[in-house]
């Protein structure tokens, strides 16, 4: 048996992750070749720096901060995503936050400059717009997104205006009365990516049946989300250490916020992103174009029939 060490964050983002340890744990799974050691961090960069040491085997990460670590180390493949939309755009009901155009002057939180909520942002505000970076109308600012419900909570002058981030750190905010939802992910850009599953070359390179036994895993656990919704919100409220009117609202909203159905990368998909974070972005939040097809390695996704 092989231990992998897998690195997430509790986000709905990662919730196949939460599925299949919970599948391991009560027996309805049995690994043949893997033991799995989950490793839960606060914030973006402690998953990078620990899959650049090789603290983890396998990480969820943000797609982009993904090609970003691929751009400097190349020694990480891309395998699968891990779900599709999934995040929100909040207002700070004590910045008086009625519409996009009063966020002008004001800052909004993001989780990552690396990140397809950077894009999700800056693309809903150019709709409206209102420019975003150092000098424009609204700025921007990095924080961790188990930080940012905090940081609203204690924002009593109101000057932030926002954010937007994973769930449920939105809706635990809605639900707490301190913010309103201004969008979800889904309705400015339908189905789109954002984390993904990668590995360190070693991993891919020693250890490619353990890891197509976990990569298969997690394509069932993305189906099993909308095939039993109920069994799906008592595993995400252990998961992400919610309450479960938070974890009802996301899952069980009828206009399906969040999706893990359809995993499989699309380089066109990770071509846009980076294409945008490199040209549209007022300050680039990428430190360089890389070859995609060569990050990609899609042999354990097609393998397990993602789609």
């Amino acid at each position: 048996m092989a231990k992998l060490r897998v690195g997430y964050l509790p986000i709905i983002d990662h919730l196949i992750l939460g599925i299949t340890k919970h599948k391991i744990d009560k027996g309805i799974e049995s690994p043949k070749s893997i033991e799995l050691e989950l490793v839960k961090k606060d914030g973006w960069n402690e998953i990078g720096d620990d899959l650049k040491a090789g603290k983890i085997d396998v990480a969820f990460m943000l797609a982009p901060y993904a090609m970003d670590v691929y751009y400097s180390e190349k020694n990480i493949k891309l395998l699968l995503l891990s779900h599709r939309d999934g995040s929100i755009i909040v207002a700070n009901k004590r910045a008086n936050v009625s519409s996009l155009k009063d966020f002008k002057g004001k800052t909004v939180l993001i989780p990552y400059q690396a990140s397809m909520h950077h894009i999700l942002l800056h693309k809903r505000f150019q709709e409206e717009g209102i420019t975003v970076g150092i000098g424009k109308d609204v700025t921007t600012e990095v924080v961790a997104p188990t930080q940012i419900p905090m940081m609203i909570q204690y924002d009593e002058a109101g000057d932030i205006a926002g954010y937007i981030v994973a769930e449920p750190f939105g809706t635990q905010v809605v639900n707490s009365g301190l913010g309103d939802i201004i969008n979800l992910s889904k309705d400015i850009m339908a189905g789109h990516p954002c984390c993904a599953v990668v590995a360190r070359d070693e991993v891919v390179n020693n250890h490619a049946e353990e890891l197509q036994e976990l990569i298969s895993s997690f394509v069932q656990s993305g189906l099993s989300v909308t095939s039993d919704v109920d069994g799906t919100v008592k595993i995400a409220m252990e998961f992400l250490g919610q309450p479960e009117d938070v974890v009802n609202t996301i899952l069980k909203d009828p206009n399906q916020r969040f999706s893990a159905d359809a995993l499989l990368p699309k380089a066109e998909e990770f071509t846009f992103m980076q294409d945008y974070l490199i040209d549209k972005v007022t300050t680039p939040a990428l430190s360089g174009k890389i070859d995609v097809n060569a990050f990609l390695d899609l042999r354990f996704a097609t393998a397990a029939g993602a789609k």
